[in-house]
């Protein structure tokens, strides 16, 4: 154990403390408005679900935001705040108990319990399940009750972002039991009225939540995966809500009276060289792939200046933990041409695949296809279609691209991405070294250690790891004046997809 004074330094960094409980998010609601928000994204497919564990792309965060509550939230400074949790209590990192809010209820007017917390956490662990955080769950040692509204959560060693993780949008609860998504049931601000996967979904307001009803009466979601027409229904007035909006009109969405909100984040597109196949397996190859990256145009041709430059590590320079000491990759297609040569590559082809569900990775391919015929080598763009990129292409082709969402910690972005048994290890990097530096970096409380470690971790990254990472990019929705409550989250567009639960629609 640390001590009283141990575990306030400790969980300062990441935790909540006993008396955080009795502190809200925000400012008492005010009175319901209602009327009917139309929303359109640019990804969706029969894929959808309303299964938190399996959420991936953004209509599921989006929806899954709108019918469930996790036991922490995480705030605009990606703090962990208590929500079906009233305080989370440690010592020492690795016994953590937790305290539920009472008088919750599903939308079914059942009452949350500790069984739905233990269910919700446990079926984490179930391969069958296909959980897309089960990466987490297998830290805990053991998650039982500790009486009648507690729970006790046991790790397999420390891990001071516990109350973080438990924040992320796959541990949200659901009700024990629950293996029939179709209708999905939870305790969040909307009722699901509607959910046609890859069509459309309608979610009313829940007047019972806990919180306190929200303002917006309903919410219709849908994709139009077409950035035009996506636009024009925007124009038109058949939506009042969209996403990804093409940098190259964000000033023309402005003129016209629409509004833009610009979430600058930690997010990126990213180059993937698979390594365990050719020619990702042959370390010339992937050193040269990431001279091609010219980071400069695409910040000023493709993103219109709404970018940050990045320099293939995950952690953004905003993060606390970023490491400023990793040397900047230049853009230099002669040192490539080195590289590739090496390699045996020299006048060789091939294909480079692509998606409008990966953010602006065919015009990061124009350019790459430009700086190879510089460095001697050439590729194929091929674009395929968005619905299904998620499934039948993204981590199965040699050459490709990725598109990450903010995450609030670095660990969850290591150990999700870039950890030797990561689900999402796009790349299939594995190395031991950086393994065991992720291990000692959760228990760490000094910070100036925990830094040091995390510092490491990205050199690694950025000299081994197959991955390019030429940016972070900033998501650009934009919206009908008469939406209003809209505000940067940087977990991501749309108010890190809890729109619903803040906006509302003006003379509704």
């Amino acid at each position: 154990m640390i001590g009283r004074r141990g575990a306030i330094r400790l969980i300062g960094g990441g935790g909540l403390s006993l008396g955080l409980g009795a502190c809200g998010f925000e400012p008492a609601r005010p009175e319901p408005v209602g009327g009917r928000l139309r929303v359109a994204v640019a990804v969706s497919s029969t894929a959808d679900t309303m299964d938190p564990a399996r959420q991936t792309v953004i209509t599921d965060f989006c929806r899954c935001a709108m019918v469930y509550d996790g036991l922490t939230k995480l705030d605009q400074y990606f703090k962990p705040q208590p929500a079906l949790a009233e305080a989370i209590e440690t010592g020492d990192a690795r016994d953590w108990s937790i305290r539920l809010r009472k008088g919750v209820r599903f939308h079914d007017g059942s009452p949350l319990t500790v069984a739905d917390v233990l269910y919700s956490l446990r079926r984490h662990l179930d391969p069958a399940v296909g959980s897309k955080a089960k990466v987490f769950a297998d830290q805990f040692a053991s998650v039982r009750a500790d009486g009648p509204d507690r729970v006790r959560i046991v790790l397999n060693s420390a891990n001071a972002d516990l109350p973080t993780i438990l924040g992320i949008a796959q541990f949200q609860i659901v009700r024990d039991g629950t293996r029939d998504f179709s209708k999905p049931v939870g305790t969040g601000p909307m009722r699901m009225i509607e959910f046609q996967p890859g069509i459309r979904s309608l979610t009313a307001r829940y007047d019972e939540y806990w919180r306190g009803p929200i303002r917006l009466g309903e919410c219709e979601l849908f994709a139009i995966s077409d950035d035009s027409a996506r636009i024009n229904a925007l124009l038109s007035g058949d939506v009042d809500l969209i996403n990804a909006i093409n940098p190259r009109i964000a000033r023309h969405m402005r003129d016209a009276g629409f509004g833009l909100l610009e979430t600058k984040s930690s997010g990126y597109t990213d180059l993937i060289m698979r390594m365990d196949r050719p020619p990702g397996d042959n370390p010339d190859f992937v050193a040269g792939m990431k001279l091609l990256l010219d980071r400069e145009t695409m910040r000023s041709a493709i993103f219109r200046g709404y970018a940050t430059i990045a320099n293939d590590q995950p952690i953004a320079p905003s993060n606390p933990y970023y490491d400023p000491s990793v040397p900047q990759r230049p853009f230099d297609p002669e040192r490539a041409r080195f590289h590739f040569k090496r390699a045996g590559m020299i006048g060789a082809r091939m294909p480079i695949v692509t998606s409008t569900a990966a953010d602006k990775s065919d015009d990061m391919a124009v350019l790459i296809q430009d700086a190879g015929q510089r460095a001697g080598i050439g590729f194929d763009i091929r674009r395929v279609p968005s619905d299904g990129y998620w499934t039948n292409s993204w981590m199965k082709v040699p050459l490709g691209f990725g598109n990450t969402n903010p995450r609030p910690t670095a660990d969850i972005i290591f150990t999700q991405f870039f950890a030797s048994n990561a689900l999402w290890n796009e790349s299939a990097w594995k190395n031991a070294r950086f393994d065991r530096l992720l291990d000692a970096a959760r228990g760490e409380t000094d910070e100036a250690r925990r830094k040091s470690l995390y510092g490491e971790m990205q050199h690694l990254v950025h000299d081994q790891a197959g991955i390019g990472i030429p940016l972070f990019i900033s998501s650009l929705d934009a919206f009908s004046p008469r939406v209003k409550g809209l505000r940067p989250m940087p977990q991501g567009g749309l108010m890190g997809y809890d729109f619903a639960a803040h906006v509302w629609l003006e003379g509704k």
